[in-house]
C-alpha cells in the first residue's frame, strides 16, 4: 500500500469542492425554435432534468455572438448572445430558473483569442499604429518571408498567418480565423476583466476558462524545441503539434499574475473558476494554477480523456497531482465536447451499461470535483458522422485518421418516439445517431436499471458520504484491472472502494477489507468476505472501516 500521497482536507470545505459540474453543449442540448440548433430556452426547459440528476453547477459552452467557424469558441462580441441561441433576456431567464432550482450557472470564457471579425481585430489589422494595433500578436517575417518561428497550430499547420494589410504575420493557436490576443498589453487584460464583470453582474456563478494556459506568449518569439516525449493526450498521434515542447507559445509564467487578477474579481462576486489545461506537463500546470487559493479554484486536463483505460493510469494521474499540488484542487473529467465519448473510447465497439456505471462510480470516488458531460449519464456512444456531414474544421483537416469532435457533439435524444428523438422539429445541425434513440431519456426514465437512473441514485448516494466529497485519498497496490483506494476524513470511518475495470469477474485478496462493513445504496455489485473481494465484470465494492 502506498499511503504517502495524501493531502489533509480542510474541515470547512468550500461548497464547490463538494459540487458536481454538468456540461451543456448548447448546440446539441435542446432546440425550441425548430432551426435544428439547440438554444438557451432549450437549456432552461431542461434545467429540471439536470437538477434531478443531482448536479450543482451547469457549465454552458459558448453562446456568445460568433461566426461559428469553431462553433462559438471564436467570439465576435463577448457581451451578447448569438441570435441562434437567443437573447440576453433568454439568458437572464435561464439564470433565474437555475437559481430557483438551486443550480449555479458557469459560462465559458474564451479569452486567449477572438474571431477575426471581432471589431478589435478588424481595427488592429488596419495599420501598425491604430489604437488596437498591439492588441493582437503581430510579427514581421524572417528575411526569407517565412514566419518568425516554428510554432504550430493545434488545428494543423503553422500558427502564423500572413496579413496583407499590415504586411505582418499574426498568431493563431487554433483556426486561422481565431487570432491570438496580446496579453502583454495591459488594456487587453482590462478589456477581458470588464467583459467578465458584465456576466458576473448578471448573476453568473462561475466561469470555465477555455485554453487558460494560452494567454501569454514569449515576447522574444523563440522557437519551440522538439518534444522529449511526444504529447498524445492534448492531441492525437496524427497531429504534429505533439512533436514540439510548447515552452514558448503557451504556459508562460506571466499567466500566474493574470489569473490572480481574475481571482480578485471573482471573489468580489463570490464566483468560482475552473481552468482547462492542455499542456505538456498538464498535472503540474493544474497544480500551479490552483495553488495557494489566489488563482483558479480548480482545473482539469486531458489526462483522463485519453484512450488509455487502466487502473495504473487513473492512479498515476491522481497521485501525481496530489504530490505536486499546494492546496489546490482538481476537477476530474472523463468526457467533454472535444473528446471521443468515454463509452467508445474506453469500451470499444460494444460497450455495456455496466461499464458506464463503473466509470461514473469511479469518477465520483476520486478526490476532486467531478465534471460530467451531457449524454454520458445516458451511456451514449461516439456517433459515426460521415465525412459529407462533418461540421468540425479540426476533423475535416485530419480526416480520416482523426474524425474530429462531431461524434461526441451529436444531439441529445430526449424522446424516442418523436422525430429526431425530440431534440428538434427541424433538421438537426448534426444527425441524431440512430443507435442513440434506444437510449433516449424517455426510454431510460421507465427502466429502474438504466444508466440514467443509476446515475441519479449514485450521485444522491455520494452526497451522503462526506468521505467521498471531502476526504483524503490513498491508493492500494492492486493488480490490474483493479483500482483500489481509501478516502479518509477526520471524525468518520474510512471508505474503501475497489473497482473492476475489466470485462471478467475478479476475486481480490484485500486485507484492509477485513472487518469492513459493506456499504449499500450505490447500486453496484460486489461482495467482500473475510478480506476477499469478489467483483463481477465492471463491478465495484464499497465498505467502511474504523
Amino acid at each position: 500500500m502506498n499511503n504517502d500521497i495524501s493531502l489533509h482536507s480542510e474541515q470547512n470545505t468550500p461548497w464547490w469542492r463538494e459540487a458536481i459540474i454538468y456540461q451543456v453543449y448548447p448546440r446539441s442540448f435542446r432546440d425550441t425554435n425548430g432551426d435544428g440548433i439547440g438554444d438557451l430556452p432549450g437549456i432552461t426547459e431542461k434545467l429540471d432534468y439536470i437538477a434531478q440528476l443531482g448536479a450543482d453547477i451547469v457549465w454552458i459552452s459558448p453562446f456568445f455572438t460568433s461566426p461559428m467557424k469553431d462553433f462559438g469558441y471564436d467570439v465576435a462580441d463577448y457581451c451578447d448572445v448569438d441570435p441562434m441561441f437567443g437573447t440576453l433576456d433568454d439568458f437572464d431567464a435561464l439564470v433565474a430558473k437555475a437559481h430557483g432550482l438551486g443550480l449555479k450557472i458557469m459560462i465559458d470564457q474564451v479569452l486567449s483569442h477572438t474571431a477575426d471579425i471581432h471589431p478589435w481585430f478588424a481595427l488592429s489589422r488596419t495599420s501598425r499604429d491604430n489604437p488596437k494595433a498591439d492588441w493582437y500578436v503581430w510579427a514581421d517575417p524572417l528575411a526569407d518571408g517565412n514566419p518568425p518561428n516554428n510554432w504550430l497550430s493545434v488545428f494543423g499547420g503553422s500558427s502564423w498567418q500572413w496579413d496583407s494589410r499590415r504586411k505582418q504575420y499574426y498568431l493563431h493557436n487554433f483556426l486561422v480565423s481565431q487570432p491570438d490576443m496580446n496579453f502583454h498589453h495591459p488594456q487587453v487584460q482590462q478589456a477581458h476583466l470588464d467583459n467578465l464583470r458584465f456576466w458576473l453582474a448578471r448573476g453568473v456563478d462561475g466561469v470555465r476558462m477555455d485554453a487558460c494556459n494560452f494567454h501569454f506568449h514569449d515576447p522574444e518569439l523563440r522557437s519551440n524545441p522538439a518534444a522529449t516525449n511526444r504529447d498524445t493526450s492534448t492531441v492525437t498521434d496524427v497531429n504534429p503539434y505533439g512533436m514540439q515542447a510548447h515552452v514558448y507559445d503557451k504556459t508562460r509564467p506571466e499567466n500566474i499574475a493574470f489569473l490572480q487578477k481574475i481571482r480578485v474579481l471573482l471573489d468580489e462576486f463570490g464566483a468560482v473558476a475552473i481552468g482547462e489545461v492542455g499542456a505538456d506537463d498538464a498535472l503540474g500546470v493544474m497544480a500551479d494554477y490552483t495553488a495557494d487559493g489566489d488563482k483558479l479554484h480548480m482545473a482539469y486536463s486531458f489526462n483522463l480523456l485519453t484512450p488509455e483505460f487502466s487502473a495504473g493510469h487513473v492512479r498515476r494521474q491522481v497521485e501525481e497531482f496530489e504530490a505536486r499540488v499546494k492546496g489546490g484542487w482538481a476537477s476530474w473529467s472523463v468526457g467533454n465536447h472535444d473528446s471521443i465519448r468515454v463509452m467508445t473510447r474506453w469500451g470499444g465497439a460494444a460497450p455495456t451499461h455496466a461499464l458506464a456505471k463503473l466509470v461514473l462510480a469511479m469518477q465520483l470516488s476520486l478526490k476532486g470535483t467531478p465534471c460530467l458531460y451531457q449524454g454520458d449519464e445516458l451511456a451514449l456512444t461516439e456517433a459515426n458522422v460521415p465525412f459529407e456531414l462533418l461540421q468540425d474544421p479540426y476533423g475535416i483537416t485530419f480526416w480520416p485518421e482523426f474524425k474530429g469532435r462531431d461524434g461526441c457533439r451529436t444531439p441529445i435524444p430526449w424522446t424516442a418516439e418523436l422525430p429526431n428523438a425530440g431534440f428538434t422539429t427541424g433538421t438537426p445541425w448534426l444527425p441524431v445517431a440512430e443507435e442513440h434513440i434506444a437510449s433516449a431519456v424517455s426510454a431510460q426514465e421507465t427502466d429502474t436499471d438504466s444508466p440514467l437512473n443509476f446515475a441519479r441514485r449514485i450521485v444522491a448516494w455520494r452526497r451522503q458520504q462526506p468521505q467521498l466529497t471531502r476526504g483524503d485519498i490513498v491508493f492500494f497496490d492492486a493488480p490490474e484491472p483493479l483500482l483500489a483506494l481509501r478516502r479518509d476524513l477526520a471524525g468518520h470511518p474510512s471508505v474503501l472502494a475497489v473497482f473492476n475495470l475489466g470485462p471478467e469477474p475478479v476475486t481480490y485478496q484485500f486485507a484492509d477489507a477485513v472487518e469492513a462493513v459493506s456499504m449499500i445504496g450505490h447500486g453496484l455489485h460486489g461482495n467482500a468476505e473475510e478480506g476477499s473481494v469478489t467483483l463481477p465484470a465492471y463491478g465495484a465494492w464499497f465498505g467502511t472501516k474504523n
